[in-house]
């Protein structure tokens, strides 16, 4: 539920999804979205996520933690904070036969993910994925059939081995969890 959308200057292309916050009052928020930036409006009347502003966009269920929900916009403070998630890293597989996309999140500690590698119980090497936005990883390598494992390298640039997430029978639209920061 603590989810907020990020300005561009804050969200930087996806690299910051995942990425918790305190705001102040003692609030943890994590960063799961874009705001878009509105180049038809002023920054100080509706283009609240245009470039330069550092903006959250927050979901009402949030905000009414913060402020009355006819507040509208209120100034903050915030700060970036290590992030304390239940459970393991998800793996969320998608795609198809020859196209695969991994969502990763409740990634703890930074939070924000850098960097992904898959191999499959076949494969000698690891293989790289491409961020294709936020959270969500891309390859084309040919996986399927095989035990899946993820290497997550998170931006404080510490790394998470999750080993054998997934079975060998392991199928599209499925979510899996392996092994999270501390």
């Amino acid at each position: 539920m603590n989810t907020v959308a990020l300005s561009s200057v804050l969200f930087r292309n996806g690299q910051a999804c995942g990425a918790c916050f305190e705001r102040q009052p003692s609030l943890i928020v994590t960063a799961t979205d874009h705001c878009p930036p509105n180049p038809s409006l002023p920054n100080d009347n509706g283009g609240w996520c245009n470039v330069p502003r550092e903006h959250f966009d927050i979901a009402k269920p949030v905000f009414s933690q913060l402020a009355g929900y006819k507040a509208g916009i209120i100034p903050i403070q915030y700060r970036r904070v290590p992030c304390k998630k239940q459970g393991g890293i998800r793996f969320n597989i998608l795609g198809n036969p020859w196209f695969y996309q991994v969502i990763v999140w409740n990634v703890g500690g930074a939070g924000d993910v850098i960097s992904v590698q898959v191999k499959g119980d076949d494969k000698l090497k690891w293989t790289q994925m491409e961020r294709d936005w936020g959270a969500t990883w891309k390859t084309s390598a040919i996986l399927h059939g095989e035990s899946l494992s993820f290497r997550v390298r998170a931006s404080d640039e510490r790394y998470s081995t999750s080993w054998h997430v997934t079975p060998k029978n392991w199928q599209f639209g499925q979510t899996y969890e392996g092994k999270n920061f501390k």
